[in-house]
Formats: structure tokens, sequence, C-alpha cells
């Protein structure tokens, strides 16, 4: 809940950033505040937006507010009034912020601004509420100010140290920074953790091999990534996805290597060329870790997050330190060693607390069994040996990488379903649904027919 509003005005006496937070997760900037308000997020507002052709909408919220959030404007409005500005801040409903904005475009307004809402700053509440979708300056935009440009090539250049040029993106399923979509299982399902795609001949050239992880530097920063041998990039150049931030990946964030270059009229970073070099990582072992409440792992641990769980990596040893930290919560251990694979569960009062498998490659493990373990623990013998053992005792029960995100389609269901006969993506989903949703899968499910040999289908 919202703190007091007394403790809200001594806090702010003395505290030099407070952030306004749509979402109570941390995020990279969340960070350095030292107040954060439980505000509405998108889908639980009321108001209007404008997008990008000047058309303003009416916005209804299509969630209830959880707890106490409340509208960013509310919060905003309730601070000012503990500060001595209550009467500048006194607005009841958004419509009345809306009048006031409009009001504002028409102050002093001569012509000189093109931006000029004075038709709609006397709207009742009702009129607001019923506002039909509304074009400023619906006619013949005027473009104010043109900036004549010489195009410019890029500075990133490919040389003997860093013989490479990055180039940055986003991905079907994430958008910018995850501070939302990170938190959502199911976009996690297709692609949990940052990668760095070559092509083959450029993989060979650099001892590189599908799956495996990779250090590319520039002489800004590293970042460590899982490399994909395909021939989407070009020669002589690498892509890897923008979202991962420190929250989600320790040494992922591609704008570790990025420079701080930017255009010198719109301000545009230059993110899509930065001269690197890549090289193959071999840590000593790699692992996976499922656990109630994720644990701060040692600096000398790499870690992805995928939401229930940390896929994880390093040089260092971190089993005994896993034993360690569940001992200290007073959980029972079970475990298992062998020379190639390591794995431990802590359990108490019958439920599993933390999981943790290790080995010289990354496990494949049972992923939906283990999740599932969390909500009901296995109590046969069978059961937890094929837990310990990081297996399901169906192995059915695994869909295998999800290709489909709408409907969880994972990729062994999609190679089963080829092999029995479907030649094409319409016969996938008229047998499977994948790709008839939203169709951001199909790209990928027509790789897959390549994949497969012709005698196997």
């Amino acid at each position: 809940s919202l703190p007091d509003s007394h403790a809200v005005c001594q806090a702010l006496a003395n505290c030099p950033l407070v952030i306004v937070s749509e979402v109570m997760q941390d995020t990279d900037t969340s960070r350095f505040a030292h107040i954060r308000f439980p505000a509405l997020g998108w889908g639980e507002k009321n108001g209007t937006v404008t997008n990008s052709e000047r058309r303003i909408s009416r916005q209804r919220a299509f969630l209830p507010a959880p707890g106490n959030a409340k509208p960013d404007w509310w919060i905003i409005a309730r601070i000012a009034e503990q500060l001595g500005y209550g009467e500048a801040f006194a607005w009841e409903h958004p419509q009345a912020i809306f009048c006031e904005h409009a009001a504002l475009t028409a102050f002093e307004n001569n012509g000189e601004r093109a931006l000029n809402l004075h038709e709609l700053t006397g709207l009742t509440r009702a009129e607001w509420d019923v506002l039909e979708p509304y074009q400023w300056n619906a006619g013949d935009f005027p473009c104010r100010r043109i900036v004549p440009v010489e195009p410019a090539l890029h500075k990133a250049v490919a040389d003997a140290l860093y013989p490479l040029i990055l180039n940055t993106g986003r991905i079907r399923d994430q958008w910018h920074t995850m501070t939302r979509t990170g938190y959502v299982p199911r976009l996690m399902q297709h692609i949990a953790e940052p990668f760095v795609e070559i092509c083959p001949t450029d993989a060979s050239r650099f001892a590189l091999v599908d799956g495996q992880l990779a250090r590319i530097s520039s002489p800004r920063g590293v970042m460590v990534a899982r490399v994909r041998i395909n021939d989407s990039p070009r020669e002589g150049e690498l892509f890897a996805p923008m979202h991962w931030n420190s929250l989600f990946s320790r040494q992922g964030r591609v704008n570790a290597l990025v420079e701080g270059r930017c255009d010198p009229c719109s301000g545009q970073p230059e993110s899509k060329q930065t001269a690197v070099r890549i090289m193959p990582w071999q840590p000593g072992w790699q692992g996976e870790l499922y656990a109630r409440e994720l644990p701060d792992l040692p600096s000398s641990v790499y870690w992805w997050r995928k939401t229930s769980r940390l896929t994880v990596a390093g040089d260092k040893p971190l089993l005994e330190w896993v034993m360690a930290y569940a001992s200290n919560q007073g959980w029972q251990l079970q475990i298992a060693k062998t020379d190639e694979r390591s794995s431990v569960l802590a359990w108490h009062n019958g439920a599993l607390m933390l999981g943790f498998w290790e080995g010289t490659a990354l496990p494949d493990l049972a992923h939906t069994f283990i999740e599932a373990s969390f909500q009901h623990a296995p109590v046969d013998l069978a059961g937890r040996h094929a837990l310990l053992n990081g297996q399901s005792p169906d192995e059915r029960a695994e869909p295998g990488r999800i290709i489909c995100s709408c409907f969880s389609i994972g990729e062994k269901a999609i190679r089963e379903a080829i092999a029995g006969g479907c030649d094409s993506v319409e016969a996938l989903g008229a047998k499977l649904r994948c790709g008839t949703n939203c169709g951001s899968c199909v790209p990928e499910l027509k790789t897959l027919f390549q994949v497969i040999p012709e005698n196997s289908r």
C-alpha cells in the first residue's frame, strides 16, 4: 500500500530521486529510487493516448486495479499536495487533466505551434468519455523544420583486433529491456537467454560450435551468449538481441559492447554497428538452478534468469555453495554425484524448495516435470529418484523447446508431426494449431522442414 502522506512528505524533503513505477518488480532504473509507488499498468489505466499520426484515442481500462495501485496522476497530485502545491494539481478525474493539456496547447498559440487542441478544451466528462478518435492538424500537416543532412557511413570499422561487426535488434517475444515481458513465463518459453548468431564460415574461422557459450568483446566491455550458427548474418557480421539487462543476465547485456555514439542531428544511437571479437568459452561446469526464491549467487557465477530458474555457468565450483546455502535454511538435502554430473534437491516439510543440476555440459532436463514438482512434489521413490536426475518418469511429458508460444507447442511434437506426414506449415497448423494465431512462429516452422532429412518424413 502507499505510505502515509506525512511520511512521504518527510522522505521527499531529503530524497534526490523518486521514481513512479508502473511495475513493482525490480528494474535497472528502479534500483536507484529511494521511494517506489504502486502505479497502474497500461491495461489498468483510464485516459487518452496519441499515436504517431497525431490521433488521440480514448483508452479504457480492461483490467481492475490490483491492490492499492493508483493512477500516475493521482500519485503526483498527492505528492504535490503534501509539498504545498495542491491547488495547482487539484484534479479529480483524468478528464480535467486532458482539458488542461488542451488549453495549454492553445495558450499564446498564434499559429506558431502545430499542436493546438482549442476545440477540446471545454469537453464535459461525458463528452470526454465518448470522445471519438481525433486527429489534430488532420489536413495538411506542416513540416516546420526540415534539416538537410549528408548521409554518413557508420564509424565502426573491423580490424585485426576486432574483426567482426555486431548488429543488435529485437526478437519476437520480447520488448525493450524485458521489464514486463521478462516476467511472463509464456514469453520466455521460446528464447530464454542471450544468444549470438554467426554464419557457418565465421563459426569455423573462430572455432565455434552451435550451442556453446562464447565471449563477445569490444573496447568497452564483454558479454557472454550462446552461439547460434545459421545463414542469417552475413560473413563478417554477428547478431545479438538487445533485451537482456542486469536483472535477467550477468554479463549478458549487449550495451556493454556498444559505443555511445549518436547522430548529431537526431540523437539516434549507432547501435547497429559495433566492431567486436568473439571467442569460444568452455566453462568448468554448466547447470540449472531452481528455487522458490532465487538466491544471490557468488560474483564468479555467470547466470541467465528464465522466470523460475537460473541457467548458470562458471569456472569456480558452485555445488558446495548451493549445499551450504540450503543447509543454512534448515532444509534437508538429497544429493547425487558422478564424474560427469551432480545434483542437489532441498526439501522442507515435504515441499521441494530448491533443485540444482550441473555437469561439464549444460544438463538436458525435464523442465516441465521439475516445475510441476514445486507445486506437487513426487512422493514415490521412483518419482523422487527421477527428479534427482532431472528427468521425468514419463518421457512423453516434455514438449522440447517451445516454438509456438501462443499454444505452447514444442519442437518435439512438431518434429513428430512432420515425421508422421505433415508436409507444410498449413498441415502443421491443422494438426497442432501452431502458426495459426499470431503467425510469428511460421518462419521457424519452415526451417524445421529443412532440418529433417527427406527419408525421415
